[in-house]
């Protein structure tokens, strides 16, 4: 595909491809290019940069969502060449200054046909990854996933415990499961346990199980999961919430390679491989106390660090391409894909929630859109409000351990509001009963405590009140 609003441009161009034997379609505007792009597969397209209307770069980055494995070249002026190197960092593989020779433009485009043939490979080995290797649930393709995936294909075949580190919705179970897959215990059970989901009590019987009349409401022996998982994987995640007390009864189950239900007196010998995740920084955690330094270390044996989105922002094309066809897909919606102001909206901004959070907002997006493309205001982004901007800024980090610490303590003041918000107005419609309260809102009343206990919520305190 060519497109320049010069139809000499577009006619030369046409001639001289068609003659060493392309297929060429010219469009004068981006306009049109995007409505034919968004239902025939075309292998290179050459754009020039400065047309009215939608502008190059403005196909450009659509092109990230509708034909991301298409390499395009881009044309400039003399005078814009600068514009030009700005295209390549957003995604062109190449410029050709005007004017230009037959040959020079051949040339261009034999070499970015070469670097396609190269990223087909590529997309062959990262499809091998997925169909055998337990990827499938994968999608990136950035230097930064790379090293992600090459790090669960060395660790995978040991039996070293692994610590997953990651903001929330980054893919750390993802990560547990595709070590699992690549293991030489793959065939064997692989367990997920959320450490924040349960109660301290509950958790340990969940973990270590029970014999039948060791506490109220054990009406029954309860098999652990770590016996559940005998011969295959435990992930534990969210593993910093869990109590100091537990911490000690985990630490020495890993030490004996044996566990003693809750209640019993014998103890059962397990053989598990442990993966645990958090997105805490446990170092900090260790050195304040809350969580054990000698469970840190055999927890951190092998380290998996997962960037957050924003980091990987040369994935957010892959990502929104994957969740539209997947929503509309199961939607049974005829999407074609996003206008150049909503892609523009996205690649600004910081996803707190992370990938979780952009399949989410795609989502909304496919459910909301009237047409086949999507438009900023479907997106419907809440910019999260600025919180203690003065205080947070007025000490500057000295490490990046500090800097990751400033970060999540400014997420917990964002969210904070919100749950306890949540919690009171519960509260207030069951007349302040915390049983009531935890039904309605579907939470175990363990957790409903410890939720209320952690935003300093009393009842006593409300009552009086």
């Amino acid at each position: 595909m060519v497109v320049d609003d010069e139809a000499i441009i577009r006619e030369g161009m046409k001639r001289i491809l068609s003659g060493s034997g392309f297929l060429v379609e010219t469009y004068a505007n981006g306009y049109l290019a995007l409505e034919k792009l968004q239902e025939s597969i075309f292998d290179l397209l050459i754009t020039d940069l400065k047309m009215p209307g939608m502008g190059g770069m403005d196909v450009l980055k659509s092109i990230g969502v509708l034909q991301p494995e298409m390499p395009v070249i881009v044309i400039t002026g003399y005078s814009s060449v600068d514009t030009a190197v700005e295209a390549m960092k957003n995604g062109a593989v190449d410029y050709v200054a005007k004017p230009f020779t037959p040959d020079e433009i051949l040339a261009k485009v034999s070499n970015a046909l070469e670097k396609k043939a190269v990223l087909v490979d590529d997309m062959y080995l990262r499809k091998e990854l997925r169909d055998n290797h337990g990827f499938d649930r994968f999608v990136g393709a950035s230097a930064e996933m790379q090293k992600v995936y090459r790090r669960i294909m060395q660790v995978a075949p040991t039996d070293s415990s692994v610590l997953i580190t990651g903001e929330s919705g980054t893919g750390k179970e993802l990560v547990a499961s595709a070590i699992h897959k690549n293991s030489q215990r793959r065939k064997q059970p692989f367990v997920a346990v959320d450490c924040t989901s349960l109660a301290e009590n509950l958790l340990e019987s969940e973990l270590f199980g029970h014999v039948r009349g060791s506490f109220t409401g054990a009406v029954q022996t309860k098999t652990g999961l770590f016996k559940v998982a005998d011969g295959g994987t435990l992930f534990l995640d969210e593993v910093a919430n869990i109590s100091l007390t537990t911490q000690a009864k985990l630490l020495r189950v890993l030490q004996e390679r044996e566990v003693t239900p809750i209640g019993g007196t014998q103890p059962v010998p397990i053989n598990i491989r442990l993966i645990t995740a958090t997105n805490k920084n446990l170092k900090t955690m260790v050195a304040e106390g809350s969580f054990r330094e000698d469970l840190f270390f055999r927890l951190n044996i092998i380290p998996v660090d997962l960037p957050p989105l924003r980091e990987r922002k040369g994935d957010l094309p892959l990502l929104i391409a994957h969740f539209l066809k997947k929503f509309a897909d199961e939607m049974g919606r005829e999407v074609r894909g996003l206008a150049p102001a909503a892609l523009a909206l996205l690649e600004e901004y910081p996803f707190p929630g992370n990938v979780r959070e952009l399949e989410n907002i795609i989502e909304r997006a496919v459910v909301l859109v009237e047409g086949g493309l999507i438009k900023k205001e479907n997106l419907e982004l809440t910019l999260p409000e600025e919180r203690e901007s003065s205080s947070a800024c007025s000490v500057v980090p000295q490490s990046v351990d500090e800097l990751k610490e400033r970060k999540r303590h400014l997420r917990e003041l964002a969210v904070e509001p919100i749950e306890k918000a949540f919690a009171l107005n519960a509260l207030k419609r069951n007349n302040w009963n915390v049983t009531k309260a935890a039904e309605q809102t579907g939470m175990l009343r363990p957790n409903f405590q410890a939720l209320l206990k952690k935003l300093g919520i009393s009842i006593r305190g409300q009552l009086d009140s």
